[in-house]
């Protein structure tokens, strides 16, 4: 029985049923139209299955079933590694099977605007190309074991505090570069089976009824084919969520509350009964096809086993590909036969995730102390504790003590779980003042000192220029000890980058002044200069550039060839550079490549990352990396033409290993003739109509006689930089002031200016 034919045979009520939760987790079934109960659970980094009907609850307070826990977002990312997302992907997509759960709730792909949001562990990165690549190749590697995701959370939520009232105001040029091409290019790549709506309003208007968000560009511009949820809570207006394209109610709407204000709707003609057909429709579609992917499997034979043991084990591959070393002064990597000291309650209590929805009940958690003693001689004290900003004289007199002894000094810092999570965000970028006090005090002592830092999102480190050495070890999940470990000793090379800056005090942050709103207004003011679009705009100094990160090795770069795959450049640009291990060591190098706009058509960041690539290099070992670039890569959205538009001329690339350190320039021209049309009306600026070449024939032919009195009967060649500019920005309509021109005159020259226009 086809979809169709099974909505046919649904009564009213059994319709209205199916576009709210039967549960916290589950979809409705209907057993006598052969449709199941399926269910839908968190989270992007591990699996959180709560079990039972009833027992599930969305805030992770509730029991849920043993997990692995695999490297959060905010490690991931640092990856810049599309086939390890991928493969990540995979093992829980896998996994999810194993537990019967048809649609893993993830990625979270929302930009980290502000180093305070509270849930920025979650999410990928400041720049939305590599939030984009990243999301999608998670996704196709999830879907590939027949289960579903659910992309999270449509759109622009940024901040946790008011977050289910609060109105994110931006404009659309900002919402399509930076908010929205994470989302864009995970659903044109990838296909998620869902997409869940945010809580908060864009513009006014409460994203789980927004028509312009969720049917407009979501399904119509885009082409996305599945259903979109409420993320828990998020419907206000049930019916004006249906007619814009929300279908699926999440949980389950309590006393059918929800449910009955569809069916009086309906029943007086507010709401036509096709609009919940197709809602019904969508759903349907997903969770048949996972009952689909379940019945192929099993007429093959085939079953799913959730293995821990080996998850785990991939865990920490995956952990040792994502930590970045941010800072050494040839302190690292530690050797076996040296005595070192691990201060800190993170060497035996790490913070590997975040708090919130997403939060794992994880099969087992390796501590770096726990496995010091099959690495070399370490000694331990504990110094301050992991789970609370608390100073404590003992514990600080044992720490200095036992950092006496020993010749290095690893501290293992970070932010306790109370300092970020789901649900409110941070109030200043600082780590517990106990950690900074103590490191000040060992930095003393003149040993090599290193921090091994466990955080989120950015923090501010007021002794860096005091110590030698930082791993950056973000939350990378159960097996964080494992990756410390084999990275501190130099069993791994690190190979993580940032993907996301490090200002050095929370006020440089261009969105310092509006985050996190007033009276529930968010106003985004720094428009497309966020991150290190700003940052690097303003040549500001920051503590950590974004994409940067350390090695144990060294990589040399040459041979820079752009190539048009055509003579405008507009159907592509191919990019080659050669990247050599040059170093001793076995390693990944990530390479950024970045496009800055020369031509001078609007004002852009100075430069934005439009491709990477990660490349594992033997020492001594070559390749030739290639970076495809399209037309998209080099244009900005243009809100009057509605579109994304690339002007002809000039556009640098670089090839770099952080948006501060290219090492490799080269150029491209994109000319086919295209030029920004202005709007033609009688205000129209001379200047405008002068940069289009069939344009200014016309302009110089039918208008320069009327401009004779303002240049004195000169050419503009001939005249002074203050009469060329009052020529150049002159309206059309000004020169019933300079000359004998009427409005019928500017009439009939707008009307044939427009005929030129549609002949460009």
């Amino acid at each position: 029985m086809s979809i169709k034919e099974i909505i046919h045979q649904m009564t009213l009520d059994e319709k209205i049923a199916m576009c709210s939760g039967n549960d916290m987790w589950h979809t409705e079934p209907m057993e006598r139209l052969g449709i199941p109960r399926s269910m839908v659970s968190d989270g992007p980094h591990g699996l959180r299955k709560q079990p039972g009907k009833d027992s599930g609850d969305n805030l992770g307070i509730l029991y849920a079933v043993k997990a692995v826990c695999f490297p959060a977002a905010c490690a991931t990312a640092s990856s810049f590694d599309r086939e390890l997302m991928h493969q990540m992907g995979q093992i829980l997509g896998a996994e999810c099977r194993a537990e019967d759960v048809s649609v893993l709730l993830g990625p979270a792909v929302n930009i980290k605007r502000s180093p305070l949001c509270g849930r920025n562990f979650e999410y990928l990165s400041e720049d939305p190309y590599v939030t984009g690549e990243l999301a999608a190749a998670y996704i196709n590697g999830v879907q590939s074991q027949g289960v579903g995701t659910s992309i999270k959370h449509f759109a622009v939520n940024n901040q946790e505090t008011a977050r289910m009232s609060s109105s994110s105001n931006v404009d659309e040029r900002t919402l399509r570069e930076i908010y929205f091409p994470g989302f864009e290019t995970a659903i044109k790549k990838a296909q998620p089976w869902t997409v869940m709506c945010s809580y908060n309003k864009i513009n006014g208007i409460y994203a789980s009824e927004n028509k312009w968000l969720l049917h407009d560009i979501l399904r119509k511009e885009w082409g996305f084919e599945g259903y979109v949820m409420s993320d828990w809570g998020a419907v206000r207006n049930r019916v004006k969520g249906l007619l814009a394209g929300l279908d699926l109610d999440m949980p389950t709407s309590v006393k059918g509350v929800n449910d009955n204000v569809i069916k009086a709707a309906i029943n007086d003609g507010t709401l036509s009964e096709k609009v919940l057909d197709e809602s019904v429709e969508r759903i349907l579609k997903i969770v048949l096809r996972y009952e689909a992917e379940k019945k192929k499997d099993a007429d093959k034979g085939k079953a799913y086993v959730f293995d821990y043991d080996a998850d785990h084990r991939k865990a920490a591959e995956i952990a040792k590909q994502c930590m970045v070393l941010l800072k050494n002064e040839d302190v690292l990597p530690l050797k076996k036969e040296e005595k070192v000291a691990f201060i800190g309650g993170f060497a035996k209590s790490p913070r590997y995730q975040g708090g919130g929805s997403s939060h794992i009940n994880s099969y087992q958690v390796i501590s770096a102390l726990s496995l010091a003693a099959e690495y070399g001689d370490v000694i331990y004290a504990e110094g301050f504790p992991a789970d609370a900003d608390y100073m404590d004289e003992e514990l600080f007199e044992e720490a200095l003590h036992t950092a006496e002894k020993a010749e290095k000094i690893v501290i293992f810092a970070g932010l306790p779980d109370v300092f970020e999570s789901e649900g409110y965000d941070r109030s200043h970028m600082r780590l517990p003042a106990c950690q900074n006090v103590l490191i000040e005090k060992i930095a003393e002592l003149g040993k090599p000192v290193i921090i091994v830092l466990h955080n989120g999102s950015p923090v501010e480190l007021p002794w860096v220029n005091r110590v030698q050495g930082i791993l950056e070890a973000y939350l990378c999940g159960e097996a964080v000890g494992e990756a410390e470990m084999d990275i501190l000793y130099g069993k791994v090379n690190p190979s993580g980058r940032l993907a996301e800056t490090f200002p050095k005090r929370l006020e440089d942050n261009p969105s310092y002044l509006h985050f996190a709103g007033k009276s529930k207004e968010v106003n985004y003011t720094e428009g497309v200069f966020m991150g290190y679009r700003y940052y690097d705009s303003k040549n500001m100094e920051v503590l950590f550039p974004f994409g940067f990160g350390l090695s144990y090795t060294t990589f040399s770069y040459s041979n820079l060839v752009i190539d048009k795959q055509d003579e405008t450049g507009r159907t592509g640009v191919r990019v080659c550079v050669d990247v050599t291990n040059t170093g001793p060591m076995a390693g990944k190098e990530i390479v950024q490549l970045y496009v800055s706009d020369k031509t001078e058509s609007t004002i852009r960041p100075i430069q934005e990352l439009k491709q990477f690539s990660a490349v594992y290099l033997e020492p001594g070992e070559s390749k030739t990396v290639i970076l495809e670039l399209d037309e998209r890569a080099f244009a900005w959205y243009d809100e009057e033409l509605h579109d994304w538009y690339a002007a002809d001329g000039t556009y640098k690339i670089s090839i770099g290993k952080s948006s501060r350190h290219m090492e490799l320039t080269g150029y491209v021209e994109l000319s086919d003739g295209r030029k920004k049309l202005p709007i033609i009306d009688e205000n129209v600026m001379l200047g405008d109509l002068l940069e289009c070449e069939k344009a200014k024939e016309y302009i110089e032919e039918k208008l320069f006689p009327y401009v004779n009195r303002v240049t004195n009967g000169n050419s503009l060649s001939e005249c002074d930089e203050m009469i060329k500019s009052f020529v150049y920005y002159m309206p059309l309509s000004s020169l019933r002031n300079f000359s004998t021109m009427t409005n019928e005159i500017i009439a009939e020259i707008v009307k044939e200016l427009q005929e030129i226009q549609k002949e460009l």
